[in-house]
């Protein structure tokens, strides 16, 4: 398996494991017969990628508000 899909737990699990078993075949790893799972893997791979971006951004916003926030209560009393 590729490393740098090792880290991927569960949300693409079942295209990873396709392309492996494609892959174990020489003959149609070489002559693009995994092409299609190759696909699926990357589509997966791509909305998960856009998925984590979103929650990255609004956890983001959150500490952003909360930190914004406390500098104003710190200079409330100014």
């Amino acid at each position: 398996m590729h490393p740098q899909l090792s880290d991927k737990r569960d949300a693409c699990r079942e295209f990873i494991e396709a392309l492996d078993l494609c892959h174990s075949s020489s003959w149609k790893r070489l002559t693009g017969g995994c092409n299609e799972q190759k696909s699926a893997l990357i589509q997966c791979l791509r909305k998960e990628s856009r998925e984590r971006s979103s929650r990255n951004r609004n956890s983001a916003k959150e500490r952003r508000l909360k930190t914004e926030q406390a500098w104003k209560e710190l200079h409330a009393d100014d």
